[in-house]
């Protein structure tokens, strides 16, 4: 796959802004963020009767990993003023609606952390299984597109 088939535009466009930022040697590197993303979901999958909360935010953080290995295995890395929302825009300009969950679980995550007035940060059963379930897919997808991306 050559780098940035689809979604350049939005690529540039977020290094233009300082949202994205390029890297190289060890931090251009997807494996290692990929790893870490299966052992968050472990980590969340582990918790989730105890603390359901908590294993909200850690599949949704075993995603970010995810996405952020395909982005470093790309060169880009998210800076802190483009944030979560960055990795969201690049992957989904890149490869497409299959992606799609994962602005769904930011969401859900950003309320849980950071509740309205009136608002619930109570996580429900099948709401934890639906983003474990989600979790699962989006790092398995993620997985699969490392290897056909090149390092830089």
């Amino acid at each position: 796959m050559t780098r940035w088939a689809m979604g350049e535009s939005e690529v540039l466009a977020l290094l233009a802004s300082n949202d994205l930022q390029n890297v190289v040697g060890d931090a251009a590197n997807g494996m290692p963020l990929a790893e870490r993303a299966q052992t968050t979901l472990a980590t969340a999958i582990s918790i989730r009767e105890s603390d359901p909360e908590s294993a909200y935010i850690l599949a949704y953080d075993a995603c970010r990993h995810a996405l952020a290995a395909l982005l470093a295995q790309q060169g880009l890395r998210a800076t802190s003023k483009g944030g979560h929302y960055a990795i969201e825009v690049a992957i989904r300009a890149q490869f497409g609606a299959g992606f799609r969950q994962f602005g769904a679980l930011r969401r859900r995550r950003h309320d849980i952390e950071y509740p309205r007035p009136g608002g619930t940060s109570d996580v429900t059963p099948t709401e934890i299984s639906q983003a474990l379930i989600a979790a699962s897919e989006l790092i398995t997808a993620a997985r699969a597109l490392i290897d056909q991306l090149e390092m830089f």
